[in-house]
Formats: structure tokens, C-alpha cells, sequence
């Protein structure tokens, strides 16, 4: 299964390892540094459109981008998990 990762990048330190998980990831967090948010958000819908799901990281209603993906997704009807704080 493909799983796209929607959450917090931006003043986010650790968010390398926040967007680790144990399935085929298609994760914004490995896209290349210096970009503006509009190329950003291109290469995220591209990554996104070919996941089978979306999972909704913890903070993702703190990110803007995030938060497009995510009415993105209703407006396609992309499957989506939002994972809560503190949940294995």
C-alpha cells in the first residue's frame, strides 16, 4: 500500500523522523530544499494523486499545506487516516 504523509514540515526539526513509518511512504519530507511553497505544493498534489491513502499526521491542521491536501482529498474522495497524539 502507498500512504502520503500530511503534516507540519515548516519550523519543524525533527520531521524527518515524525514522517518515518512502516509502509511504501510517498512523503513531502523528501522533496529538495529551497523551493517556493507553490513549487512545493505542486510536487506534494503529484506525490499525493498517487497514493492509495492519506494519513493525516497529529499536527497536520497546523500547516497550511497540510490542510489544502486535505480538502483536496474530500474533493476527490481520497481515503484518509488522521493519526491521534500519543497513538502506536
Amino acid at each position: 500500500m502507498k500512504v502520503y504523509l500530511a503534516g507540519k514540515i515548516t519550523g519543524d526539526p525533527n520531521y524527518r523522523e515524525k514522517f518515518a513509518a512502516g509502509v511504501t511512504v510517498i512523503s513531502p519530507a523528501v522533496t529538495p530544499e529551497g523551493l517556493k511553497k507553490a513549487d512545493y505544493m505542486r510536487i506534494c498534489f503529484a506525490m499525493l494523486e498517487s497514493a492509495d491513502t492519506a494519513v493525516f499526521l497529529p499536527d497536520w491542521e497546523d500547516s497550511p499545506g497540510a490542510q489544502l491536501e486535505k480538502h483536496w482529498c474530500e474533493y476527490v474522495g481520497k481515503k484518509m487516516v488522521f493519526l491521534m497524539e500519543g497513538a502506536e
